[in-house]
């Protein structure tokens, strides 16, 4: 579930359709969060769907740190791709933005860290030699993602969380904790799946 002060919104003809923020959303706030309506889809079911449908979930699923294909029920799943991204997952099953988002900026996930099951060229950014997104992102970037997530974290007790109550069970009590600075985060490494080993999509 995304965010309710998001839209969905047509970026450009490259990206297409993208989620823009519609009001203030600071950093440390949880900005998408796994809910019951997410469908989750096994390795083997995915193979069993035809063509048409594998393709439609090459693009708008992630997989989860068991290898399963997750597409999101609301417009969370046309969130756009930036090695620069807002937001980031953790182990919770829950993003943080990881720097305000203002009103009309796009909120945006490297999808280096989503397990993809290829790799995909982008589009050049500023700012870093990166130009692919690779199935072993979380494996080389993790020490970076955690260090933004660490620095979220110190603001979460400071900022408006809708998605409080939504934070599955086994999770509150170390999401309580790590907000406090009381226990250490789990690495965003905990998301991370082994490639797929057959062709899927």
């Amino acid at each position: 579930m995304i965010h309710p002060h998001t839209k969905l919104k047509f970026i450009n003809a490259q990206k297409g359709h993208g989620v823009v923020a519609t009001k203030f959303i600071p950093l440390g706030t949880i900005t998408w969060i796994f809910d019951p309506l997410d469908q989750v889809f096994t390795p083997q079911q995915v193979l069993e769907f035809d063509p048409y449908f594998k393709q439609i979930l090459h693009t708008y699923s992630y997989r989860d740190n068991k290898g399963q294909f997750v597409l999101c029920w609301d417009h969370s799943r046309f969130v756009n791709h930036s090695f620069h991204s807002n937001c980031i997952s953790t182990a919770y099953n829950f993003e943080l933005a990881v720097r305000d988002i203002y009103p009309g900026e796009e909120l945006t996930d490297d999808y280096g860290y989503l397990n993809v099951t290829e790799p995909f060229d982008c589009m050049p950014e500023e700012g870093t030699s990166r130009t692919r997104v690779l199935p072993d992102d979380l494996l080389n970037f993790h020490e970076q993602w955690d260090a933004q997530l660490i620095n979220a974290f110190k603001q979460f007790n400071k900022v408006d969380q809708p998605f409080l109550p939504f934070i599955e069970k086994q999770h509150q009590k170390k999401v309580e904790l790590v907000a406090k600075g009381k226990a250490k985060m789990d690495s965003i490494l905990n998301c991370y799946s082994e490639p797929v080993a057959e062709k899927l999509i």
